[in-house]
């Protein structure tokens, strides 16, 4: 899914959190709903301007942002 017509930043919304766009709708509340167990037939119920595409942004969003995740290991002393 290409969410970039989905997902918004701007640093006048929400601190520069992502976003979906017309919404202060936060990607990680999203997540973090997701995450306690609720569905997307009820976020949808719970958020009126949330549609369940914007919910697969999300999702996507976030699974891009770690996929591209640069890891850093520390060398032993």
């Amino acid at each position: 899914m290409d969410y970039t017509s989905k997902i918004i930043t701007n640093p006048d919304v929400m601190l520069g959190k992502p976003v979906i766009k017309g919404t202060r709708i936060a990607v990680e509340l999203i997540l973090r709903k997701l995450s306690e167990g609720m569905t997307t037939d009820q976020m949808v119920s719970s958020y009126p301007n949330l549609s369940k595409e914007d919910i697969y942004a999300a999702l996507t969003y976030a699974s891009d942002l770690i996929a591209n995740e640069e890891i850093i290991i520390p060398k032993a002393s």
